[in-house]
């Protein structure tokens, strides 16, 4: 067994999610790409990559990696590029979406032989978290005004327009794009591939998969585009684990338990978000606060239910652990970073990366 804490990819769960990412291809027409920025663990990249299009990225080492660890289309975006970075950026893409029409404009000449996408900002999202809020008031994110939109066309081939985020609700999703063809409908027709992001739960349990097709069709058709999707989360939900042990119990005022990881440095959305970990099955008479090791006093996973006390040595798995995880793992107190393992889909376990003190040396200087 696996020395704790380590992350745990299931590839039979992520095969589940691609079938499902195949099935979108298929019926709809759109290409699906996957966002690094969520999810960039390149070594179940070798599934992915048959079921899936290319790679989207948000920096010059996301697209690097983009094009050498996974193949296919290499999209390249980011909120600004500097002086130092585009050529190599260039280098790496087959298409470069620019955040502004200041960027294309600074960068027209470096980009002139490369595929040009900008992005828009419809002035809606999905977003529950201003944090998150890519229509927040006074957004960086993307042109929305269709004088400056208008003055990049001649440069151009297409959009993106990311503005879901972890949305579930199909009807929601709908209202939205019928939103986008109204306020960007003359852009549109003129242009040859739209991509809509991701943020976009389509492989969640219950989500409506074929009228979700039919509406990326309608819109493909409509407007005579080709429609790219950027799965992130979708990609990846529901096939990790973060694998960790029970090392103390203390009890004050409720019953706590400390385990060997940590959410600041493991599973660090759980507190910029302000949410609980998920652990299944969650049920029993005996209730724990699971608490991370670190000595920031919120480092808490959540509270949950367990059929039998647990005890030092206890191993606890935490759910859905791979977006925004692995991506945004770091040293925070020195704290042990978590292995990497993969289970096969005949059962078997193969560790894949372990970290060491060299590892948190080198990080620092």
């Amino acid at each position: 067994m696996l020395a704790t804490p380590h992350y745990l990819i299931d590839k039979s769960k992520l095969a589940r999610n691609m079938a499902v990412i195949d099935r979108v291809r298929r019926q709809s027409g759109a290409k699906a790409l996957l966002a690094l920025k969520c999810f960039a663990t390149w070594s179940v990249f070798d599934l992915m990559r048959e079921h899936m299009d290319g790679t989207t990225s948000s920096s010059l080492n996301e697209v690097r990696l983009g094009r050498q660890r996974f193949g296919g289309e290499t999209h390249a975006y980011s909120v600004a590029y500097a002086d130092h970075e585009i050529d190599e950026v260039i280098s790496y893409a087959d298409k470069i979406i620019f955040n502004s029409l200041g960027q294309l404009e600074r960068f027209a000449g470096q980009a002139s032989g490369i595929v040009r996408g900008l992005r828009l900002n419809p002035g809606v999202s999905s977003s529950s978290f201003d944090l998150a809020d890519p229509a927040r008031p006074f957004s960086r994110l993307g042109e929305w005004d269709a004088a400056r939109i208008e003055q990049a066309m001649d440069r151009i081939s297409g959009f993106m327009i990311h503005n879901n985020c972890e949305n579930a609700d199909f009807g929601l999703f709908d209202r939205m794009l019928g939103t986008i063809e109204e306020r960007f409908g003359a852009f549109l027709g003129r242009v040859d591939w739209v991509s809509l992001g991701g943020g976009i739960h389509f492989t969640g349990a219950g989500y409506p998969v074929d009228a979700f097709c039919d509406r990326l069709k309608a819109f493909a058709d409509r407007h005579g585009v080709q429609v790219y999707l950027e799965p992130g989360e979708a990609a990846i939900t529901d096939t990790t684990t973060l694998e960790v042990t029970v090392l103390d119990i203390l009890e004050h005022g409720k019953q706590l338990a400390i385990v060997d990881s940590s959410i600041e440095a493991h599973m660090l959305d759980l507190l910029i978000y302000r949410e609980s970990a998920k652990v299944r099955p969650d049920a029993g008479p005996h209730s724990y606060m699971v608490c991370g090791k670190s000595c920031l006093a919120g480092d808490i996973f959540g509270e949950f239910r367990f059929p039998e006390p647990l005890k030092v040595g206890d191993r606890i798995s935490i759910q859905d652990a791979a977006g925004y995880t692995m991506v945004k793992k770091n040293w925070f107190n020195g704290v042990a970073m978590p292995a990497i393992a993969v289970r096969e889909p005949d059962g078997s376990v193969r560790l894949v990366r372990s970290f060491g003190y060299e590892d948190y040396e080198q990080s620092l200087s």
